[in-house]
């Protein structure tokens, strides 16, 4: 039946390679666990409805049986009264009892049988589902970390990159270059500053030198 291929699918299905071929594995281990939660509950229905037809089978069964052994006694009555004519009516009654019984007797053998087909399913898809419920946090925390470290190695395979690299080494070229060229104008401003000093102490020693020359000059000369 088309029911019990849908769960025989289900319950051979492999959770780990379903989450390792999906696009969006949370979103597939969840549907799967809401397949069987449907198919599980579709099982049940049917188990119930099976053992319902397995006992009206056995009923009927029984009916007949009980039916042929009653036709038997009224046969054995009918005898004991001398009208042979209602034995044998009886009789083709008990026969035909008979037959029914054995009939419903396979009817009943292969109905148990569905229903034993019927049961190991259940059992076998709620052993799936507990299994997947179980499974499910774990499978989609290791597939969350799995992603985490492709991102991280995506990102650390594009820092990496030569032309991002070079491009770096560039960026911290003008720095260090700019850095220089700022140290060196500062030092020449210093430089500058220092020079500026230095004549004026030299121009007033001159001025200093000029000064007691003519104070000489002026002493001899007795001005």
């Amino acid at each position: 039946m088309a029911l019990l291929e849908r769960v025989a699918t289900l319950i051979r299905a492999n959770l780990n390679d379903l989450i390792d071929q999906a696009e969006e594995p949370e979103k597939m281990i969840k549907q799967v666990i809401l397949d069987m939660q449907n198919q599980l509950l579709q099982v049940k229905t049917q188990v119930a409805i099976a053992i319902a037809d397995q006992h009206l089978l056995m009923k009927k069964e029984q009916e007949n049986e009980n039916a042929a052994s009653e036709w038997v006694r009224k046969a054995e009555l009918a005898v004991e009264k001398g009208h042979d004519d209602l034995a044998r009516a009886a009789l083709e009654r008990s026969m035909t009892a008979k037959s029914m019984s054995a009939s419903f007797a396979e009817q009943v053998a292969d109905q148990t049988a569905q229903v034993e087909n019927l049961k190991t399913a259940l059992r076998k898809l709620d052993l799936k589902l507990q299994e997947a419920q179980n499974k499910s946090d774990v499978l989609i925390a290791q597939h969350r970390r799995s992603r985490a470290l492709s991102k991280a190695s995506d990102a650390q395979t594009k820092i990496g990159d030569g032309s991002k690299a070079a491009a770096f080494d560039r960026v911290k070229h003008k720095v260090q270059h700019a850095e220089a060229v700022a140290h060196a104008k500062s030092a020449l401003a210093a430089d500058s500053t220092g020079n500026s000093i230095e004549d004026r102490l030299a121009a007033l020693e001159k001025d200093d030198r000029v000064e007691k020359l003519l104070a000489e000059i002026k002493s001899r000369k007795g001005v």
